[in-house]
């Protein structure tokens, strides 16, 4: 009873903390232009780093999390370095039996393979290799463990929902991970400020983060490539989402926008979704980095990639 009030209690801060901060509602209606006609469903939080205004838009609904869940591994295994389970220079042999199906790169390792705990880490934030991630999870402690990380960052809605005692029909309906786009905006904000775990285990988890490999079709490619981003992308047929931090010079800001129930599946640069996502960062960026504020490098040119 005790653990169903505290959960109830978080909640209730989490919904209270979004809505008590002071909205730009400039912004959001500008957002909702952009939204009109999408089929399927969609959630979008946005946070101005320097002002604290927000932007919401179905920010607190739960969405899968897909491949963003690899945040919340991120946290667990920095953790599990932190107290001094792991470590980054750790080498860790590779078995067959660790093999998730599909193109990733450690699943063509060869069976006995070393590897280091940060080359696998690497694997999982860059080119979002499953194989890695599931690896990952389990040194971390697992779901469970994970879980429990989560919920000392004040998260309700966020979990990893595979391979997880207890989150079986979670994960029928959300897949590995669920969240909402709040609370993962939430928690990436909390890396950002060096409020989690330690300031340097939030400079590790950064990093990791800074080295996204999948920008050609998701929002990522919208920014300039001289601009820091700190990102995670999650995608699956009914369902393609984006997290991150654009470290803009300016106004820095953090950018959530989750999708599901996508009647548009395809595996195409102008998937419906992926085209929202990269028409909200073209907003976002113009709208927080206006021309006038900032000179761009000498040598820009104007992007040749079709939106």
């Amino acid at each position: 009873m005790q653990k169903l009030i505290f959960l109830h209690l978080l909640l209730f801060v989490g919904t209270t903390l979004v809505d008590a901060q002071q909205r730009d509602k400039k912004l959001e209606a500008k957002i909702v232009e952009r939204l009109q006609g999408f089929k399927g469903e969609v959630g979008i939080y946005v946070k101005d780093l320097r002002s604290g205004r927000v932007s919401l838009y179905n920010a607190d609904t739960i969405f899968p999390t897909a491949s963003i869940v690899k945040v919340p591994i991120l946290l667990g295994v920095t953790a599990a370095v932190e107290n001094g389970q792991l470590a980054y220079d750790s080498n860790h042999i590779y078995r067959d039996s660790l093999l998730y199906a599909g193109e990733d790169i450690l699943g063509s390792f060869k069976d006995g393979e070393k590897i280091a705990l940060k080359k696998i880490i690497m694997l999982m934030m860059t080119t979002s290799d499953n194989t890695a991630s599931l690896w990952l999870q389990s040194l971390a402690g697992g779901g469970k463990r994970i879980n429990e990380l989560l919920t000392q960052q004040g998260l309700s809605n966020t979990y990893v929902n595979s391979r997880t005692p207890g989150r079986e029909a979670n994960r029928s309906q959300f897949g590995w991970g669920q969240t909402t786009p709040a609370e993962m905006g939430r928690l990436l904000e909390k890396i950002y400020r060096k409020e989690v775990i330690s300031a340097y285990a939030s400079e590790k988890m950064l990093r990791a983060m800074s080295r996204n490999f999948w920008d050609e079709d998701e929002s990522l490619g919208s920014f300039p490539p001289y601009i820091e981003v700190f990102s995670k992308n999650g995608c699956v047929n009914a369902s393609r989402s984006e997290a991150m931090i654009v470290n803009a010079p300016n106004r820095p800001f953090v950018f959530c926008i989750f999708t599901k129930n996508n009647q548009d599946q395809r595996w195409t640069h102008d998937n419906e979704a992926w085209a929202l996502a990269r028409s909200v960062a073209t907003l976002l960026w113009d709208y927080f980095e206006p021309t006038d504020l900032w000179t761009p490098p000498i040598n820009e040119k104007t992007s040749s990639r079709p939106n």
